[in-house]
């Protein structure tokens, strides 16, 4: 998968997802470092171990560079950014019986106004899929020759 670059200058508006989350009975908001344990145990079951040790860094950046998805104070899901590199977007996922309910989009604009909020004018989506999604909510391009970029020569589990 490729990396993909958004242009943070021009991001949609963050308020309206916010309000149309709340509407549906959802907060988005950034995760607190008291949370550490219960967040990564929730992306440890759902997404594995590397994406809860890659948000491991977000959660003790300061600011804390992940936002939560959360119902009656229950995670649906998270994104994330700064973790892997400067500039980058990601890991970020929604459980699945949460899907296609607007969740991912809102973490995703969260997510890059904060780096944005950081004074960077671009940011990277590593390892970007669906690049459709990307591409159709915040105008992101694919990166030529960008894959397996940072992602290359994994360490092998075991």
């Amino acid at each position: 998968m490729p990396d993909m670059l958004v242009n943070l200058l021009k991001l949609p508006p963050l308020e309206p997802e916010l309000q149309q989350m709340q509407q549906a009975g959802i907060v988005i908001r950034r995760a607190q470092p008291y949370e550490i344990t219960p967040i990564r145990r929730w992306v440890e079951q759902r997404f594995g171990t590397a994406w809860a040790d890659e948000i491991s860094v977000g959660l003790a950046n300061k600011p804390v560079s992940v936002y939560l998805a959360l119902r009656d104070g229950e995670v649906l899901g998270f994104g994330a950014y700064e973790c892997t590199r400067k500039t980058f977007f990601g890991p970020t996922g929604v459980a699945e019986e949460e899907r296609g309910k607007g969740i991912g989009k809102a973490l995703l604009i969260a997510c890059l106004w904060g780096l944005y909020e950081l004074g960077y004018p671009y940011g990277i989506i590593g390892g970007a899929g669906p690049t459709e999604f990307y591409t159709r909510t915040v105008g992101a391009t694919a990166i030529p020759d960008s894959s397996p970029g940072v992602y290359a020569h994994p360490l092998k589990s075991g």
